[in-house]
C-alpha cells in the first residue's frame, strides 16, 4: 500500500463550487476524494488522465443521473490539487472548462515552482 494521496483545494476554485452543491452531492464528492486518497489503483470510472494535456486529471462524481467533474492534477508525487469543477451536462467537457483547468493548473506550477 502506498503512503496516502494528500487532496487539497487550490484557492477556492473547488470550494466555490463545491459549497452550491446539495448535501448529497458533498458526500459523494467527499467519498470519491477518499477513495482517491486511500486506493492504489484507482478505477478510470472516478478518476481519469485527460488526452491531449500534460498530467490534468479528472475525478468523476456520480449522483443519480447527475455527473459531476472535477479537474485536477499532481504535485509531488501523492498530492492530488483540486482545481474547478462543474456539473457535467453534455456529453463532451465544456472548452471553456477544459480551458480554465489548465490556466490553474499553469498559475499553481508557476507559483510552486
Amino acid at each position: 500500500m502506498p503512503d496516502d494521496r494528500q487532496v487539497i483545494a487550490y484557492k477556492n476554485y473547488f470550494l466555490d463550487f463545491y459549497e452550491k452543491q446539495p448535501e448529497n452531492v458533498q458526500t459523494k464528492i467527499e467519498w470519491t476524494l477518499n477513495l482517491i486518497k486511500v486506493t492504489q489503483y484507482i478505477p478510470e470510472k472516478y478518476f481519469k488522465h485527460l488526452e491531449g494535456t500534460n498530467g490534468l486529471y479528472e475525478i468523476r462524481v456520480e449522483v443519480g443521473r447527475n455527473i459531476y467533474r472535477i479537474f485536477s492534477f499532481f504535485d509531488k508525487g501523492n498530492l492530488v490539487v483540486l482545481g474547478n469543477a462543474f456539473h457535467k451536462k453534455s456529453q463532451k467537457t465544456p472548452k471553456q472548462e477544459l480551458e480554465k483547468a489548465l490556466k490553474i493548473m499553469e498559475e499553481y506550477q508557476n507559483e510552486n515552482k
